[in-house]
């Protein structure tokens, strides 16, 4: 990552205004720098967030895991699947009680979303999904699979995927600010909602990224 020219004051006011979640027009018109400027920067804060996620993509899940896929951006609602036109389509796999992990996908088939659970979770973990046909494999699969029919209800005692679902929620109601997410950049988008979930507090987020920024633009 290239030095900023910028000050550290100004990084840091620009660093607090990122993790409080304000647009990086606002941000700018805050800390007194050009707008262009303002939004580089808190692009390359993007970057050295994914930068950072990426070295911890080995780290597997075990215990009881939810697995999920949810579409993003489009102008049409749609369905699963074929009904997604012009949707980006996501997987996602929460820990309950831990950290979230999301992946860009170009399909939701079996072929697609089994590999990256393999990699992901440990043997004999329990998985919770939905009844979408991409998760029949997990029935002959060394997990313990249970499935909770959304068409009938939404969580059955322990049997439900509400943790993951959270996410989706969040991680869409934070890019709706932006009105509108640039398609060659929601990689980076999604990685900071990731991040910001698996590092809730403001504080711990605040010192994580100054300690990151200073190790990446140094």
């Amino acid at each position: 990552m290239r030095k900023s020219r910028l000050s550290w004051s100004k990084q840091l006011r620009l660093i607090e205004h990122f993790v409080s979640g304000s647009t990086a027009r606002c941000a700018s018109r805050l800390v007194g720098v050009n707008k262009s400027t303002g939004a580089y920067y808190f692009h390359r804060l993007r970057e050295i967030i994914a930068l950072e996620l990426e070295a911890e993509a080995d780290d597997v899940f075990g215990g009881e895991i939810e697995v999920d896929e949810s579409y993003f951006g489009g102008r049409r609602k749609g369905k699963r699947g074929r009904g997604s036109a012009g949707k980006i389509p996501v997987f996602g796999l929460l820990k309950r009680g831990g950290r979230v992990y999301t992946k860009i996908i170009p399909n939701a088939a079996s072929a697609t979303l089994m590999p990256i659970i393999e990699r992901k979770v440990v043997p004999d973990s329990i998985v919770y999904s939905d009844c979408w046909r991409g998760y029949n494999v997990l029935d002959v699969s060394e997990f313990k699979h249970f499935r909770i029919n959304h068409s009938k209800r939404f969580a059955d005692k322990h049997n439900h995927i509400n943790g993951i679902e959270n996410f989706w929620s969040q991680a869409k109601r934070h890019m709706r600010k932006f009105n509108g997410v640039p398609k060659a950049h929601f990689g980076l988008y999604l990685k900071e909602c990731e991040w910001r979930f698996n590092n809730p507090d403001p504080l711990s987020q605040l010192q994580q990224l100054k300690q990151w920024v200073k190790k990446n633009m140094s």
